[in-house]
C-alpha cells in the first residue's frame, strides 16, 4: 500500500436535541412505539405545509461557529427528490446550493481537516427487517423529520485512522456544545465516507466509493481499511473501479456492492417553495458566539495551567463535559484537584461503570465526593473507610457524613485500644511474627492487614504500623 495514498471525505449526519422535528410539532424522543410520533407534515400527506423549527436552526449555527465556518448571510433549504419507503413524501427537504454554513476547519494531529459544509436538513424514516421474513420489510416513521445537520468534510483525511480520531474529535465538541446526545446506537450520530486511492504523485483523484452502515468509530476505519485494500488490489490487477455505494458487513468484516452511486443531478434538486430562506444579521451571529462557551481543548489547557494537573489527567476530565463539570464543582466546594481527580477517575469511575451511569446521573454529588475527601484529610475516616463509604453512598445515595457517623467509622487513634489490638494479633500470628524475625519484610505487612481487619479499616495504619514494629522488635 505505500506506492498507493488514501483520500477519504467524510459525511456526518447528526440528530439535534430538540424537543419537536425539524418541520412540525411531533416529539424527537427516542424509543417510542412505532409509528406513535407522526402527524399529517412528517408521514408526507398532500397540502400540509412545514414551519421551521427555530431551536434546530440555533443548534447549528452554534456548531458552526464552533468550527471556525462562515455562516451564509443568506441559506435556502431545497428539496432533494428519491424514493424510498421511509421518505413518505418522496422528497427530503435538505439544503443544497445554499447551505447554512461553509469553509470550517477541525484540527487532528495539529493537521487542518477542512470542512467543506455544514447543511440543515430532516432526518428519513426507519426501515425494520424482520428476521422470520424476507418478503417484506416495516416502516417506523417516528425518526421521519427529526431535525439533522449534515457535517460535510474536503477530502481531506489520509488515512482509516485519522479518520476514526476526526469522529472522537467532533464528537467530543458536539457534546460540549450540547446540540447532541451524539448516541450512534440510537442513530443520533451516523457516518457515511467516500474514499478513493491513487499513486503518490498523481494529482488527479481516483474512482470513489462511498460506504454505508457503520454503526461506530470502529467499524468506519475497518470499513475504510478494508476498502482501500480493495481497491488497491483491484488496481495491481489491471481492473477498473467503479463509482458506487457500498455497505459495510460487520459480521463478514468486508464492504458489500449496494448500488451504483448517485450524481447531484439524480436528485433533482430545486428551491423549497413553502419555506422562507434563513437570513442571518451579524447581531444574530455575535449572540450565537457567546452561546457557543469553552471547548474541549480550550477547557484542557486551563485545567492544566490552573488546576496543575498532568495532560493525562486534564484529557481524561475534559473527555466529556459532564466529567469536567463535575470535577469543577468539587474544586469549587473546596476539594483539592489532584486529590479530587485521583477519586474521580479511579473509585468513582468504577462504580459508574458496573452501574452503566454517567457522571451526571452519580447518586455521589460533588458535594459528597469533597465531604469523603475532607474526612480523610481531617484524619476522621481511613482510606480503606473512605472506599467503603463512597460505596455506600454510591448504593444509597446518603450523605458520607451520615453513613460515618451511623455506623461508627471514624477513625481510631486510641493508643490503648491499638495496644490492646496489636498484642491480640501477635499472640494470634506467631507465624507472620517469626517470619519478620527472620528478615522477611513482608510478614509486617500481613499483620498491619491481621490489625485492619479486625478494627474494620477503621484504625490509623500509619500509628498501627508504628505500634507493630514496636512491639516487634522488642521481641526479638
Amino acid at each position: 500500500m505505500e506506492e498507493y495514498e488514501i483520500i477519504i471525505g467524510l459525511e456526518v449526519h447528526v440528530e439535534l436535541l430538540t424537543d419537536s422535528k425539524m418541520f412540525c410539532g411531533c416529539s424527537t424522543k427516542f424509543g417510542a412505539p412505532p409509528n406513535s410520533h407522526i402527524c399529517p407534515v412528517c408521514a408526507g400527506f398532500p397540502g400540509v405545509l412545514p414551519v421551521i423549527n427555530r431551536k434546530a436552526v440555533e443548534l447549528a449555527l452554534k456548531t458552526a461557529t464552533a468550527f471556525n465556518c462562515k455562516i451564509s448571510p443568506f441559506s435556502r433549504f431545497a428539496r432533494k427528490h428519491y424514493f424510498y419507503p421511509d421518505l413518505p413524501k418522496n422528497y427530503q427537504i435538505s439544503q443544497y446550493e445554499e447551505p447554512l454554513a461553509i469553509e470550517g476547519v477541525l484540527l487532528v494531529d495539529n493537521r487542518n481537516i477542512r470542512i467543506r459544509r455544514i447543511h440543515l436538513e430532516e432526518d428519513a424514516g426507519k426501515l425494520i427487517h424482520p428476521e422470520d421474513s424476507r418478503s417484506f420489510s416495516l416502516v417506523d416513521l417516528n425518526r421521519s423529520g427529526v431535525p439533522l445537520i449534515e457535517i460535510v468534510t474536503e477530502p481531506d483525511v489520509r488515512s482509516a485512522s485519522e479518520a476514526e480520531k476526526f469522529l472522537a474529535i467532533l464528537k467530543r465538541i458536539l457534546e460540549y456544545l450540547e446540540v447532541s446526545d451524539c448516541n450512534m446506537e440510537e442513530g443520533s450520530l451516523r457516518c457515511d465516507a467516500n474514499i478513493s486511492v491513487r499513486r503518490y504523485g498523481d494529482t488527479n483523484f481516483g474512482v470513489k466509493t462511498e460506504i454505508k452502515n457503520m454503526n461506530s468509530f470502529r467499524a468506519v476505519r475497518k470499513a475504510l481499511e478494508y476498502e482501500a485494500r480493495r481497491q488497491i488490489a483491484c488496481l495491481k490487477e489491471g481492473r477498473t473501479l467503479r463509482q458506487e455505494t457500498r455497505l459495510w458487513n460487520e459480521n463478514l468484516q468486508i464492504t458489500e456492492e449496494m448500488r451504483r452511486k448517485e450524481e447531484a443531478q439524480d436528485y433533482r434538486y430545486f428551491p423549497e417553495p413553502d419555506l422562507p430562506p434563513l437570513i442571518f444579521d451579524n447581531k444574530i451571529i455575535e449572540e450565537i458566539n457567546l452561546k457557543v462557551g469553552e471547548l474541549p481543548f480550550q477547557r484542557k489547557g486551563r485545567f492544566i495551567k490552573e488546576y496543575n494537573l498532568s495532560d493525562y489527567d486534564a484529557e481524561v476530565l475534559t473527555s466529556k463535559k459532564d466529567i469536567a463539570d463535575y470535577f469543577e464543582s468539587c474544586v469549587e466546594k473546596g476539594g483539592k484537584p489532584k486529590i479530587v481527580a485521583n477519586w474521580i477517575m479511579g473509585d468513582l469511575t468504577a462504580l459508574l461503570k458496573a452501574k452503566k451511569k454517567d457522571i451526571g446521573h452519580s447518586p455521589v454529588s460533588p458535594e459528597y465526593l469533597v465531604q469523603i475527601i475532607s474526612m480523610i484529610e481531617d484524619g476522621k475516616i481511613t482510606g480503606v473507610v473512605a472506599k467503603m463509604v463512597l460505596q455506600e453512598c454510591f448504593n444509597t445515595g446518603i450523605s458520607p457524613e451520615k453513613i460515618v457517623s451511623e455506623r461508627d467509622l471514624l477513625q481510631i487513634e486510641d493508643g490503648e485500644t491499638i495496644n490492646n489490638i496489636v498484642e491480640e494479633t501477635i499472640t494470634e500470628n506467631a507465624d507472620a511474627v517469626q517470619d519478620y524475625k527472620n528478615g522477611k519484610e513482608q510478614a509486617l505487612s500481613f499483620l498491619i492487614g491481621q490489625i485492619m481487619r479486625k478494627t474494620k479499616g477503621k484504625a490509623n495504619p500509619a500509628v498501627v504500623r508504628n505500634k507493630l514494629q514496636e512491639y516487634l522488635n522488642k521481641k526479638r
